[in-house]
């Protein structure tokens, strides 16, 4: 049986896996960013992976990791939209099925993404439960496997490959700040940074959906609260197996209002020229407005994303 929580060794193994393919995203840097900050900043721009997220990490992993049998059965996820991509692009170069259940509501552009890489799509209600519920039927219908977007040791075993990348080009970082939402990215990179140098790891979480900010500081698994934020990509409940992982490698959470992302997002358009989602900006919304934490520092960024609907854009 897979086991419930990923260790360092997993995530070298998901390096070997996926590297015939996954991208070798770039690292950038900004004087202009470094000043605003107080800080050196080094970007990881997973916006420029395979399906524009470092979700493709994940799913490939999971994938190669079937035996051919179980494979043959296909390839079940829940998502709002990159996981559901990521996984569809997967199994298509596995040549494996993949059913695709997707909450009413979800990022246009990331559901024709999920549709053009020849998924099954499974339309539900826009609730965790809902969500839960349809994947358990296709389950039950199709034999498939669950690959789960975040909870998944083999996905956040993936996941950790983009800061394993970053901290062989940078060398040894002091903090280490990820996008959080369901917590597979987080779990990953915290991981490495316990393995690799021990940089402080920071979820960066949207004040509108605060449920990892709030189970750490309460010492309970919050999950009855509503998300509403402008991160569609963040508004998953996270993970109890993830909220383990961060407890135990002490994973600290900040949060960052809808504005402060949206402000981060124009700067990152503006001064490092590159595009990217909400989702992805807020990693650099929490280190502006956090100074006591990075001023002075040396600072690993990962950019998740960069699905940007620009047909919902007001220009």
């Amino acid at each position: 049986m897979t086991p419930l929580l990923p260790a360092f060794d997993d995530v070298l193994a998901a390096a070997a896996r996926i590297a015939p393919h996954a991208n070798r995203t770039p690292v950038l840097r900004s004087r202009s960013l470094d000043a605003l900050a107080g800080a050196e900043l080094h970007f990881k721009c997973e916006h420029l992976q395979r399906i524009g997220a470092f979700k493709f990490r994940g799913a490939c992993n999971a994938v190669q990791s079937l035996d051919d049998e179980t494979a043959a059965r296909g390839v079940v996820t829940h998502s709002s939209g990159n996981h559901g991509a990521a996984l569809a692009l997967a199994a298509r170069e596995r040549g494996i099925p993949a059913h695709v259940v997707v909450p009413d509501g979800a990022n246009a552009v990331k559901l024709a993404a999920i549709e053009a890489y020849g998924a099954t799509v499974h339309r539900c209600a826009a609730t965790q439960a809902a969500r839960e519920a349809a994947a358990a039927r296709i389950l039950a219908d199709t034999g498939a496997t669950l690959v789960h977007p975040y909870a998944d040791p083999r996905v956040i075993a993936g996941q950790g490959t983009a800061a394993l990348e970053l901290l062989s080009e940078t060398g040894p970082l002091d903090a280490l700040v990820t996008p959080l939402g369901g917590g597979g990215l987080t779990c990953g990179s915290a991981l490495v940074a316990a393995a690799r140098g021990g940089a402080a790891v920071f979820g960066a979480e949207p004040a509108g959906a605060p449920d990892a900010f709030e189970s750490l500081r309460q010492g309970r698994h919050v999950t009855d609260l509503v998300p509403d934020t402008v991160c569609d990509g963040l508004r998953a409940t996270v993970g109890a197996p993830n909220l383990a992982l961060m407890r135990q490698l002490g994973v600290q959470a900040l949060l960052a209002s809808d504005e402060e992302v949206v402000a981060a997002m124009r700067l990152l358009w503006s001064r490092l020229k590159q595009v990217v989602e909400p989702s992805a900006a807020i990693a650099l919304a929490v280190v502006l407005n956090n100074p006591a934490h990075f001023a002075g520092k040396r600072v690993g960024l990962i950019l998740s994303g960069g699905n940007v609907d620009l047909d919902a854009l007001p220009f």
